[in-house]
Protein backbone atom coordinates (compact mmCIF):
# COMPACT_ATOMS: atom_id res chain seq x y z
CA UNK A 1 0.00 0.00 0.00
CA UNK A 2 1.72 3.29 -0.93
CA UNK A 3 1.78 6.13 1.83
CA UNK A 4 -0.83 7.74 -0.34
CA UNK A 5 -3.53 5.89 -0.71
CA UNK A 6 -4.80 5.05 3.14
CA UNK A 7 -7.03 2.89 2.13
CA UNK A 8 -7.14 -0.43 3.45
CA UNK A 9 -10.31 -1.90 2.18
CA UNK A 10 -13.26 -0.44 -0.06
CA UNK A 11 -16.57 -2.22 -0.76
CA UNK A 12 -18.21 -1.31 -3.78
CA UNK A 13 -22.20 -2.07 -3.73
CA UNK A 14 -21.24 -5.59 -1.79
CA UNK A 15 -23.46 -8.19 -0.70
CA UNK A 16 -24.52 -11.78 -0.17
CA UNK A 17 -27.02 -14.17 -0.98
CA UNK A 18 -27.43 -17.57 0.97
CA UNK A 19 -30.12 -20.14 0.14
CA UNK A 20 -31.57 -17.59 -2.75
CA UNK A 21 -31.96 -15.07 0.20
CA UNK A 22 -29.97 -12.12 0.73
CA UNK A 23 -28.32 -11.23 4.24
CA UNK A 24 -27.29 -7.96 2.92
CA UNK A 25 -27.09 -6.26 -0.50
CA UNK A 26 -26.33 -3.06 -1.73
CA UNK A 27 -23.13 -2.09 1.30
CA UNK A 28 -20.50 0.58 -0.11
CA UNK A 29 -18.11 2.01 2.41
CA UNK A 30 -14.36 2.41 2.94
CA UNK A 31 -11.73 1.88 5.86
CA UNK A 32 -8.91 4.34 6.04
CA UNK A 33 -5.48 3.61 8.11
CA UNK A 34 -6.38 5.55 11.69
CA UNK A 35 -9.78 5.73 11.07
CA UNK A 36 -12.78 3.57 12.67
CA UNK A 37 -16.01 3.17 10.92
CA UNK A 38 -18.60 1.25 12.79
CA UNK A 39 -21.84 -0.93 11.89
CA UNK A 40 -24.91 -0.56 13.64
CA UNK A 41 -27.99 -1.81 13.37
CA UNK A 42 -30.97 -4.45 14.77
CA UNK A 43 -29.97 -8.13 14.91
CA UNK A 44 -30.08 -9.97 11.50
CA UNK A 45 -28.92 -7.03 9.99
CA UNK A 46 -26.15 -8.24 8.11
CA UNK A 47 -23.76 -6.58 10.27
CA UNK A 48 -21.52 -9.57 10.89
CA UNK A 49 -22.04 -10.41 7.41
CA UNK A 50 -20.74 -7.02 6.08
CA UNK A 51 -17.50 -7.75 7.81
CA UNK A 52 -17.53 -11.40 6.46
CA UNK A 53 -17.37 -9.79 3.38
CA UNK A 54 -14.30 -7.39 4.12
CA UNK A 55 -12.57 -9.87 5.34
CA UNK A 56 -12.59 -11.82 1.93
CA UNK A 57 -14.48 -14.81 4.00
CA UNK A 58 -17.70 -15.10 1.90
CA UNK A 59 -16.13 -15.42 -2.04
CA UNK A 60 -19.21 -15.66 -3.76
CA UNK A 61 -20.18 -11.76 -3.56
CA UNK A 62 -22.45 -9.42 -5.81
CA UNK A 63 -20.43 -6.04 -5.98
CA UNK A 64 -16.64 -6.06 -5.23
CA UNK A 65 -14.10 -6.04 -2.77
CA UNK A 66 -10.97 -4.41 -2.88
CA UNK A 67 -8.25 -5.31 0.08
CA UNK A 68 -4.96 -3.10 -0.09
CA UNK A 69 -3.44 -4.98 3.30
CA UNK A 70 -3.10 -8.46 5.03
CA UNK A 71 -2.06 -7.33 8.08
CA UNK A 72 -5.34 -7.75 9.93
CA UNK A 73 -6.74 -8.78 13.11
CA UNK A 74 -10.33 -10.49 13.71
CA UNK A 75 -12.25 -10.71 16.46
CA UNK A 76 -15.31 -12.52 15.95
CA UNK A 77 -18.70 -12.17 17.56
CA UNK A 78 -18.48 -15.75 18.86
CA UNK A 79 -15.49 -17.80 20.19
CA UNK A 80 -16.18 -21.22 20.87
CA UNK A 81 -13.54 -22.32 24.38
CA UNK A 82 -13.60 -25.29 26.38
CA UNK A 83 -13.43 -23.72 29.70
CA UNK A 84 -12.87 -26.68 31.93
CA UNK A 85 -9.39 -26.51 30.12
CA UNK A 86 -6.58 -25.24 32.90
CA UNK A 87 -5.73 -22.65 29.78
CA UNK A 88 -3.62 -19.44 30.48
CA UNK A 89 -3.63 -16.10 28.85
CA UNK A 90 -0.14 -16.39 27.24
CA UNK A 91 -1.05 -20.00 26.37
CA UNK A 92 -4.40 -18.73 24.89
CA UNK A 93 -1.93 -15.97 22.67
CA UNK A 94 0.08 -18.30 21.25
CA UNK A 95 -2.87 -21.61 19.92
CA UNK A 96 -2.85 -20.44 16.51
CA UNK A 97 0.08 -18.08 15.97
CA UNK A 98 3.98 -18.34 16.93
CA UNK A 99 3.99 -14.58 18.39
CA UNK A 100 7.11 -13.54 20.34
CA UNK A 101 6.98 -13.03 24.06
CA UNK A 102 7.96 -9.08 23.79
CA UNK A 103 4.78 -8.91 21.29
CA UNK A 104 2.43 -10.17 23.54
CA UNK A 105 3.46 -8.20 26.78
CA UNK A 106 3.19 -5.36 24.56
CA UNK A 107 -0.42 -6.25 23.33
CA UNK A 108 -1.60 -7.44 26.71
CA UNK A 109 -0.09 -3.57 28.03
CA UNK A 110 -2.11 -1.84 25.41
CA UNK A 111 -5.47 -3.62 26.48
CA UNK A 112 -4.45 -3.20 29.95
CA UNK A 113 -4.64 -6.86 31.18
CA UNK A 114 -0.60 -7.39 31.21
CA UNK A 115 -1.19 -8.17 34.79
CA UNK A 116 -3.28 -11.72 33.41
CA UNK A 117 -0.85 -13.28 31.42
CA UNK A 118 -0.36 -16.07 33.34
CA UNK A 119 -4.25 -16.35 34.80
CA UNK A 120 -6.21 -19.23 33.46
CA UNK A 121 -9.09 -18.09 31.03
CA UNK A 122 -12.19 -19.69 33.01
CA UNK A 123 -11.37 -17.52 36.12
CA UNK A 124 -11.51 -14.21 33.51
CA UNK A 125 -14.83 -11.64 33.64
CA UNK A 126 -16.52 -10.61 30.35
CA UNK A 127 -14.64 -7.52 30.12
CA UNK A 128 -11.37 -9.04 30.74
CA UNK A 129 -11.61 -12.04 28.31
CA UNK A 130 -12.56 -9.01 25.64
CA UNK A 131 -9.68 -7.35 26.18
CA UNK A 132 -7.59 -10.15 26.17
CA UNK A 133 -8.99 -11.62 22.62
CA UNK A 134 -8.42 -7.61 21.07
CA UNK A 135 -4.74 -8.11 22.79
CA UNK A 136 -4.45 -11.39 20.48
CA UNK A 137 -6.10 -9.84 17.57
CA UNK A 138 -3.29 -6.83 17.89
CA UNK A 139 -0.34 -8.51 18.99
CA UNK A 140 0.91 -8.74 15.48
CA UNK A 141 0.13 -5.04 14.63
CA UNK A 142 -2.78 -5.25 12.15
CA UNK A 143 -2.80 -2.52 9.73
CA UNK A 144 -6.59 -3.72 9.63
CA UNK A 145 -8.63 -4.53 12.58
CA UNK A 146 -12.27 -6.33 12.64
CA UNK A 147 -14.10 -6.09 15.48
CA UNK A 148 -17.54 -8.59 16.06
CA UNK A 149 -19.17 -6.94 19.10
CA UNK A 150 -16.19 -7.03 20.99
CA UNK A 151 -18.18 -5.82 24.20
CA UNK A 152 -20.52 -8.91 24.25
CA UNK A 153 -20.93 -9.72 28.03
CA UNK A 154 -19.94 -6.31 29.39
CA UNK A 155 -21.77 -3.87 31.58
CA UNK A 156 -22.32 -0.34 30.23
CA UNK A 157 -19.44 0.99 32.36
CA UNK A 158 -16.93 -1.30 30.97
CA UNK A 159 -18.67 -0.69 27.50
CA UNK A 160 -17.46 2.69 27.74
CA UNK A 161 -13.57 1.57 28.67
CA UNK A 162 -13.71 -1.10 26.35
CA UNK A 163 -14.86 1.80 22.94
CA UNK A 164 -12.29 3.96 24.84
CA UNK A 165 -9.03 1.14 24.79
CA UNK A 166 -10.82 0.61 20.72
CA UNK A 167 -10.13 3.95 19.94
CA UNK A 168 -6.74 4.12 21.87
CA UNK A 169 -5.67 1.04 19.73
CA UNK A 170 -6.21 3.13 16.57
CA UNK A 171 -4.36 5.74 17.61
CA UNK A 172 -1.27 3.70 18.38
CA UNK A 173 -1.23 1.51 16.02
CA UNK A 174 -2.31 3.87 13.56
CA UNK A 175 -4.90 0.91 12.75
CA UNK A 176 -7.76 1.06 10.75
CA UNK A 177 -10.96 -0.49 12.48
CA UNK A 178 -14.33 -1.71 11.26
CA UNK A 179 -16.01 -2.17 14.48
CA UNK A 180 -19.78 -3.87 15.03
CA UNK A 181 -21.89 -2.29 17.73
CA UNK A 182 -25.41 -3.00 18.71
CA UNK A 183 -25.26 0.98 20.24
CA UNK A 184 -24.05 4.51 18.44
CA UNK A 185 -24.53 5.87 22.26
CA UNK A 186 -22.29 4.13 23.55
CA UNK A 187 -19.73 4.00 20.83
CA UNK A 188 -20.33 7.39 18.98
CA UNK A 189 -17.08 9.14 20.45
CA UNK A 190 -15.09 6.34 19.72
CA UNK A 191 -15.53 6.34 15.65
CA UNK A 192 -15.50 8.73 12.88
CA UNK A 193 -17.74 7.17 10.36
CA UNK A 194 -21.56 5.34 11.35
CA UNK A 195 -22.74 2.83 9.00
CA UNK A 196 -26.65 1.78 9.80
CA UNK A 197 -27.35 -1.24 8.28
CA UNK A 198 -30.97 -3.18 7.80
CA UNK A 199 -30.30 -5.63 4.98
CA UNK A 200 -28.76 -2.60 3.19
CA UNK A 201 -27.57 1.04 4.07
CA UNK A 202 -30.40 3.13 5.38
CA UNK A 203 -27.64 5.94 6.34
CA UNK A 204 -24.52 7.03 7.11
CA UNK A 205 -22.33 9.66 8.05
CA UNK A 206 -20.91 10.90 11.53
CA UNK A 207 -22.72 9.39 14.33
CA UNK A 208 -24.34 12.64 14.77
CA UNK A 209 -25.50 12.94 11.26
CA UNK A 210 -27.05 9.28 11.60
CA UNK A 211 -28.46 9.73 14.81
CA UNK A 212 -30.61 12.37 13.35
CA UNK A 213 -31.72 10.48 10.38
CA UNK A 214 -35.37 9.55 9.93
CA UNK A 215 -34.35 6.18 8.90
CA UNK A 216 -32.22 5.88 11.96
CA UNK A 217 -34.99 7.32 14.56
CA UNK A 218 -37.74 4.92 12.43
CA UNK A 219 -35.49 1.79 13.30
CA UNK A 220 -33.76 2.75 16.88
CA UNK A 221 -37.04 5.11 18.03
CA UNK A 222 -36.96 8.76 18.68
CA UNK A 223 -35.68 8.57 22.32
CA UNK A 224 -32.43 7.29 20.90
CA UNK A 225 -31.79 10.01 18.79
CA UNK A 226 -32.75 12.41 22.08
CA UNK A 227 -30.14 10.33 23.59
CA UNK A 228 -27.65 10.96 21.63
CA UNK A 229 -28.39 14.81 21.18
CA UNK A 230 -28.18 15.27 25.02
CA UNK A 231 -24.71 12.90 24.79
CA UNK A 232 -23.31 15.20 22.27
CA UNK A 233 -20.37 17.12 24.87
CA UNK A 234 -17.26 17.49 25.84
CA UNK A 235 -16.41 14.87 28.51
CA UNK A 236 -15.00 16.31 31.39
CA UNK A 237 -13.44 12.07 32.43
CA UNK A 238 -12.08 9.24 31.60
CA UNK A 239 -12.30 5.53 31.95
CA UNK A 240 -9.75 3.50 33.63
CA UNK A 241 -8.99 -0.16 32.12
CA UNK A 242 -11.19 -1.30 34.77
CA UNK A 243 -13.74 0.94 33.91
CA UNK A 244 -13.60 4.03 36.83
CA UNK A 245 -14.59 6.68 36.52
CA UNK A 246 -11.46 9.35 36.62
CA UNK A 247 -11.71 13.17 36.31
CA UNK A 248 -9.06 14.79 33.94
Amino acid sequence: MSSENSTLVKLNNAGFKQNDKWLVEGVSLTVNKGKIVTLIGPNGSGKSTTAKIALGIYKNIEGSVEKYTNKVGYVPQKISIDWTLPLRVHDFMLLTENIKDDAIDEALNLTGVIHLKNKNLGNLSGGEFQRVLIARAISKKPELLVLDEPVQGVDYTGEIALYELIKRISDTLNCGILLISHDLHTVMTATDHVVCLNGHVCCSGTPMDVAKNNEYKTLFGEQASQILSVYEHKHDHVHSDKGEIKKN
